[in-house]
């Protein structure tokens, strides 16, 4: 689920508690190259108030237009809204390569189930969210890992909450800068780190503490193909056994802070330790792409931008990390 759609049901949410009508749309298809993805949303309120999107903006002047009548009519079903069928279609409402849309348009009612469902993702719960398009009725239920969206032109599923996951070995400087950018990009973030002296004055809700060792915190979240796994700490004794275990689990990514000649050195020590040439090769080191980075605010910026490339399948060929993500 995209941080900035669960933004619009916070903003949706605190409308309706401020007596406000409110529609929401939410992308359930789309044809050929569209502006946003199925799931994304838009939620308007009655005196043309706008938070997300579902285009680059021209269907989202339409649907103001359309907004009098279904901010009143609160009682009937929700409906179907298709955008670019014709090529007229494609051409006012600015959807590129002939692309078309189809949304969901929803009048919000009371809205019970926002304040529900966002406080089920603050505490890092992943839920589906079910709606039945002829009685407007919604449904919450947890799951495992969040489910990709689903309509069958009667019950829309879409999933809320992190479906990526980041385990930061070290609460330091650094690794706030990462929290800061993991979280809008859909990461739910964990932090290990033994040292109490880091562990303070962390913002609530930024990141969930592991307890214990940093292997013993890699052996507990269970790493799957949507976890990433970063060493900040610079310290062998901390980094080195977390990434021993990191680099034999289904991580899709798998990093540490340190120059390229300390980078050599610490894949000598986890060869030393048993580790296969092919499990210690997975190793990212040094860490993030190429963009000269120097700050703890850049080294960030560099690290996100590579695993959100590994994430994405991407094959950037510029650098020895970036063909690992093939």
């Amino acid at each position: 689920m995209d941080t900035v759609d669960l933004a619009v049901l916070r903003r949706a949410r605190d409308w309706l508690a401020d007596g406000h009508r409110v529609v929401l749309y939410t992308v359930v298809e789309t044809w050929g190259s569209a502006p946003r993805p199925v799931g994304a949303l838009l939620a308007l309120r009655e005196d043309g108030r706008v938070e997300g999107s579902v285009s680059g903006g021209c269907v989202e002047d339409d649907l103001l237009a359309r907004l009098p009548t279904a901010a009143t009519e609160h009682g009937r079903a929700c409906r179907l809204i298709t955008y670019g069928v014709t090529r007229e279609e494609t051409a006012r409402f600015g959807l590129p390569c002939g692309g078309t849309l189809r949304l969901v348009e929803e009048p919000l009612g009371e809205g019970a189930w926002l304040g529900e469902l966002i406080e089920r993702c603050e505490a890092h719960q992943r839920v589906v969210r079910r709606l039945d398009l002829d009685s407007g009725r919604v449904t919450l239920a947890q799951v495992e890992r969040t489910a990709p969206l689903r309509f069958d032109g009667q019950t829309l599923e879409a999933g809320f909450g992190p479906s990526w996951r980041l385990l930061l070995i070290g609460a330091g400087q650094l690794s706030r800068y990462v929290a800061d950018l993991a979280g809008p990009l859909g990461f739910e973030v964990s932090i290990c780190d033994p040292r109490e002296a880091y562990a303070h004055d962390w913002p609530a809700g930024q990141a969930r503490f592991v307890d214990g060792m940093p292997d013993d915190a890699v052996l507990a979240i269970e790493p799957d193909p949507h976890t990433a796994i970063v060493a900040l700490t610079h310290d062998p004794r901390l980094d080195d056994m977390a990434l021993l275990t990191a680099l034999q689990s289904r991580a899709f990514y798998v990093g540490a802070l340190g120059s390229r000649r300390n980078n050599e050195a610490r894949k000598g020590r986890l060869r030393s330790l048993g580790l296969p040439a092919e499990a210690v090769e997975r190793l990212h080191g040094p860490i993030g792409l190429p963009i000269g980075s120097r700050t703890p605010a850049e080294i960030a910026l560099s690290l996100m931008a590579e695993v959100v490339a590994c994430k994405n399948g991407l094959r950037l060929g510029a650098t020895e990390a970036a063909r690992r993500c093939a």
